[in-house]
């Protein structure tokens, strides 16, 4: 009740504001002044005292592309020292590098957080290996959390100092999967669903046809979650000078140690309270007992700072474009969060047009989509790469449509623990007959002929219609492999074997040909500069563009969104969350034909 009161207040004294600065100084000088803000606040930068800690919340969420927000809430970050809590892995990675040479940073501190991010594990895995090799150049690294979860413990074991709370806990149980299936509901309100598809694996539409997975569904999920938990395990294990099989015993013995338990399984090296962990940083940073915190700067905040350091060290006319694809795709200009077709494929073209930039980094991080939208962008990867050298940057998942817009680049790279492949197609048909006579409403039709009405959601697709669709799935199924095949040099049956809906993960994408190196961003970026002839001579210029504050405030003014505080969800109604996400996804499916590449709907890790 106390945040509710107090970001309602904020948001309706902001309004206030708002308003009376608009009505006194009008639209231009409200404009100016909050130009002059945004100015003020880069010129300045933040202060990095000497012998300072950079600190990491684990709870930020590290996304490929920047996160879009309204007018309003940019207005607001200007005018505040809030920034959100989402953050760049280009961010993460660049000012963890620079802090490693920084005489100012001595150390780095791992800081825990009730809330859990988000990021999925292949970021993660990059956000590592940049502090491990912070931890090389002989800069302490420190990690306290009340309760560790795997994902946070993921980074937090690269720590030479791991402490956990005396009545916190270490959980390590193993990876999961939970499907949530719809077809009870859609059958109990009257919602029919047919589907078109081809492969066996393609389980995007089991959620609205069965009640539990499928063998062909649960073989490969299994598959994946294995060779994930594997990486996992081998990646943790040797930072605490454990084996795998001790992990994955407790893994198997209940998966969650208390304080002392995680002490003597060596997983932490300390069980203290905060200002015990506080008081070592003190001495780090040479901080008199007397005050209150150690000497520090938050990662978000130094990112300015070094930011502002390596704005000036590059030519200009040597640049690597780094074009992110992050989200569904979908057929059009598509939304902030989404893979618009056009947007994407206008802005490769911009790229290949623009004789400064002299390689392409496609970083793509989306589990499919739209067919359609996926072959326009695919056609204009295919036409820079022609012209300049385009590296890709398999993220999270690169899957279905993610991979068809990838496998026509110069070299693919993805992590152990990316989720690509599930080279499938399918068509997914829903009508509201029963729904609809339930409550009273009818239809008729007149026609001119025999198929005028296909795409009506008034009835279900008689066989002929169905037999129809069937036919324009199985040929882009066709055109799916046999692009494969030519992209990847590899003969088309061997493709068929490895594709039919399947996922993989990068470790297993390799050995198969769908990938051609295990790297994250970071090794893309380094083979663009390679295969360009650049040197060492080059800026990195990220792309799409987007607007500026101040044209977005002419575009928009009014409107007042206050960035609500980071809570942790009751299990009822993250569960219900789940529910809309995945009901989400039906609203992005608008391809012109109706037909789909793309990643099982509810594949959800935990």
């Amino acid at each position: 009740m106390k945040d509710f009161l107090k970001y309602t207040c904020a948001s309706l004294l902001g309004t206030f504001l708002g308003l009376l600065l608009l009505g006194s100084i009008g639209l231009g000088g409200l404009v100016l002044l909050i130009a002059m803000a945004a100015s003020s606040s880069k010129d300045s930068g933040p202060q990095v005292k000497d012998k300072s800690v950079l600190v990491l919340d684990l709870s930020l969420n590290i996304t490929d592309s920047k996160p879009s927000r309204s007018t309003s809430a940019a207005i607001e970050e200007v005018l505040s020292e809030d920034s959100g809590d989402t953050v760049t892995l280009r961010t993460v990675l660049d000012t963890i590098e620079y802090a490693k040479k920084d005489p100012k940073i001595v150390g780095l501190y791992l800081e825990g957080s009730s809330n859990s991010s988000n990021s999925g594990f292949a970021n993660l895995k990059e956000v590592r290996s940049a502090l491990q090799r912070f931890r090389d150049a002989k800069k302490p690294i420190f990690a306290y959390q009340m309760d560790w979860n795997e994902r946070d413990y993921y980074l937090g074991s690269v720590a030479n100092t791991i402490a956990v709370n005396p009545y916190g806990a270490l959980e390590i149980n193993g990876f999961s999967s939970q499907a949530m299936f719809l077809t009870g509901a859609f059958e109990k309100y009257g919602v029919g669903v047919q589907v078109t598809r081809v492969g066996k694996y393609k389980s995007a539409v089991e959620p609205f046809l069965l009640t539990k997975m499928s063998p062909e569904n649960r073989q490969q999920t299994q598959k994946l979650l294995g060779d994930m938990w594997g990486d996992y395990l081998k990646t943790v294990a040797p930072s605490r000078k454990v084996t795998v099989p001790q992990l994955q015993a407790i893994a198997d013995n209940g998966g969650t140690l208390m304080a002392d338990e995680a002490l003597k399984n060596k997983l932490v090296d300390k069980v203290v309270y905060f200002d015990e962990i506080s008081t070592e940083l003190k001495k780090l940073t040479g901080t008199d007992r007397e005050n209150k915190s150690f000497k520090q700067i938050s990662l978000k905040n130094y990112a300015k700072v070094a930011e502002n350091k390596n704005s000036t060290r590059a030519d200009k006319k040597n640049q690597i474009a780094i074009l992110y694809a992050e989200g569904e795709i979908v057929d059009g200009e598509g939304g902030s969060t989404q893979v618009g077709g056009d947007r994407i494929a206008q802005s490769m073209r911009k790229i290949r047009e623009d004789d400064d930039v002299k390689a392409v980094v496609l970083r793509v991080n989306s589990p499919g989509g739209s067919a359609t939208a996926a072959e326009v962008i695919a056609r204009e990867v295919m036409l820079t790469g022609k012209k300049k050298p385009v590296i890709v940057s398999m993220g999270n998942l690169a899957a279905s449509g993610g991979y068809w817009i990838s496998m026509g680049s110069n070299r693919i790279f993805a992590e152990p623990n990316t989720i690509t492949g599930s080279i499938g197609v399918f068509g997914m048909l829903f009508n509201a007959e029963k729904l609809a006579a339930n409550n009273g409403l009818t239809w008729d039709v007149v026609k001119t002929a025999r198929f005028a009405d296909t795409n009506t959601v008034s009835r279900p697709k008689n066989p002929q219609e169905l037999a129809n669709i069937q036919r324009i799935v199985d040929r882009i199924y066709d055109r799916f492999i046999t692009k494969v095949a030519n992209s990847r040099k590899l003969p088309k049956n061997k493709v068929q074997e490895i594709a039919q809906g399947r996922v993989w993960s990068g470790t297993a994408a390799k050995q198969l040909g769908l990938v051609d190196e295990i790297g994250g961003l970071e090794d893309a970026v380094r083979e663009a500069a390679k295969q360009a002839k650049l040197g060492d001579d080059w800026k990195l210029e990220e792309y799409p563009k987007r607007r500026t504050l101040e044209e977005r405030i002419l575009e928009k003014i009014s409107g007042v969104h206050v960035l609500k505080p980071a809570t942790k969800l009751d299990p009822l109604t993250a569960e219900f969350k789940k529910m809309q996400d995945e009901l989400a996804v039906i609203k992005s499916m608008n391809d012109p034909q109706g037909v789909y590449v793309r990643l099982p709907f509810n594949l959800r890790i935990d």
